[in-house]
């Protein structure tokens, strides 16, 4: 293509690492530790993705030389500049280093080969060599479900073992003194200020792990700019919040109890010598942890419970189980058509979501048409945690578990049906007018990802 890379990008590629696994990967034929698929199977996926995908899909590449041609340059810079919003490598090369290649990136690159979209027409005749092969395609999709059975399956039938959503776990290991104590901590409205409010007073297990409101009200009826995402299954969140400014559950417990907004505790030593004065809780909290008190050791003990708060056993789980009567003829349609618009390259694996950050305004400015000039600061995204210019309006994609229970939607709380979200959806992700037919079954196919906990339950969103 004759395409040129710049140190920086160079010194990050490492593609054959990415997509194979480690240098000391197991011969051709076997697989590696820790699942990697063997290296020498798939060095040509690798330089197809380096000299086909990444000019566009990273940053630092430099233009090729015909970018100097009259014309060429602007439609260069434009394709570099959306390929890179699309699918950004860069997280896969650099932030997630020594990590099994992202869900997303596997759901993104199969769903353009098996739809034939990549590279666009328009690239293609102004990038010479651009065009996938058949052999390449094979060789993508080989690499993509070898990819996808070696990290991320769980138990889902053979036949329907490489669809980019998994079922749910059944189980998920947790200490159970740390679970009952967690679950204590998790309900005890002394993590407040005010002794007002608990975890559990923002995510109410009968309504789908959220309150149902738009913004959630905190100490001295104060309101935030964010709608709160469910407790259930966040344990299998890349990280926690909207923007991830949490890297895992225990660092997200220990966000809202010294949000001056939210429970507003001005620290840990304020809230222990709160429960502290409980001797039967103080007992119970220094058998589990012998150190005693410690703002480490009560978010250590949410996280954990919150670990349980897993919901499956859906019926849309049972249909990846192999159980073809427990979905209608309509629910697979409907996921069909969820496949079909592009919703299972971000919403992926088992919780249907949760697994990479995406733009709100990907293909039209969500926000210039709903505002009017008055943005929330929320709206800045991802932006507000890294102060990254790359991350502005890039926000955590939401897990879709549950759905039918956990409105209203979206990180602003403005849409009260799923139909509404589909449609927004399809407007500013994936620049598509999706009619009212293909939503009426994707609603439908979404309402069999409730699953089972024995406290989950709440009011089903109208249509």
């Amino acid at each position: 293509m004759g395409m040129r890379i710049s140190c920086a990008a160079a010194a990050a590629l490492g593609m054959v690492a990415l997509l194979s696994g480690p240098a000391s990967a197991a011969p051709t034929g076997e697989t590696a530790s820790g699942g990697m698929p063997p290296m020498a199977k798939f060095a040509k996926v690798s330089q197809v993705v380096q000299d086909k995908c990444m000019a566009c899909h990273t940053r630092g590449y430099d233009l090729p030389f015909y970018a100097k041609v009259p014309g060429i340059r602007q439609i260069i810079e434009k394709d570099y500049r959306d390929g890179i919003r699309a699918m950004d490598l860069n997280v896969e090369l650099i932030q997630n280093k020594g990590k099994p290649i992202g869900e997303t990136v596997l759901a993104k690159m199969e769903w353009v080969i098996v739809n034939d979209t990549m590279p666009p027409a328009k690239f293609a005749v102004v990038h010479w060599g651009s065009r996938l092969s058949d052999r390449d395609k094979k060789d993508i999709l080989d690499w993509v479900k070898t990819s996808r059975k070696a990290h991320y399956a769980t138990d889902a039938a053979p036949k329907r073992a490489n669809e980019p959503l998994q079922p749910l776990p059944r189980l998920i290991k947790a200490d159970a003194k740390k679970v009952a104590l967690g679950d204590k901590l998790f309900n005890d409205k002394r993590l407040s200020t005010d002794s007002t409010l608990s975890c559990a007073g923002c995510h109410f297990y009968d309504r789908g792990g959220t309150d149902h409101q738009r913004f959630s009200e905190g100490v001295r009826k104060q309101f935030g700019d964010v709608n709160p995402p469910t407790v259930f299954n966040a344990a299998f969140n890349l990280a926690q919040f909207w923007d991830g400014r949490a890297a895992d559950l225990q660092e997200q417990a220990g966000g809202p109890p010294m949000n001056p907004i939210e429970m507003g505790s001005k620290n840990w030593e304020e809230i222990i010598g709160r429960l502290s004065r409980d001797a039967a809780l103080t007992a119970e909290f220094t058998a589990v942890y012998p150190d005693g008190w410690s703002g480490k050791n009560i978010t250590d003990a949410i996280a954990e419970y919150e670990k349980t708060l897993i919901t499956p056993d859906s019926r849309f789980d049972k249909w990846l189980r192999g159980d073809d009567k427990a979905l209608s003829a309509q629910e697979v349609q409907g996921y069909n058509r969820f496949k079909a618009y592009r919703c299972a390259s971000c919403h992926v694996g088992k919780s249907v979501g949760g697994q990479s950050y995406e733009y709100m305004d990907l293909k039209k400015d969500y926000f210039a048409d709903n505002r009017n000039g008055k943005e929330l600061g929320s709206d800045k995204g991802r932006y507000n945690h890294t102060k990254s210019d790359v991350d502005m309006r890039r926000f955590k994609v939401p897990n879709l578990r549950n759905i039918e229970l956990t409105g209203p939607y979206l990180h602003d709380g403005t849409v009260d049906t799923l139909d509404e979200a589909v449609r927004i959806m399809g407007v500013y992700c994936a620049g598509l007018d999706v009619p009212q037919s293909d939503r009426d079954l994707i609603v439908a196919f979404l309402r069999t990802l409730t699953g089972e906990h024995k406290m989950l339950s709440g009011k089903v969103a109208a249509k």
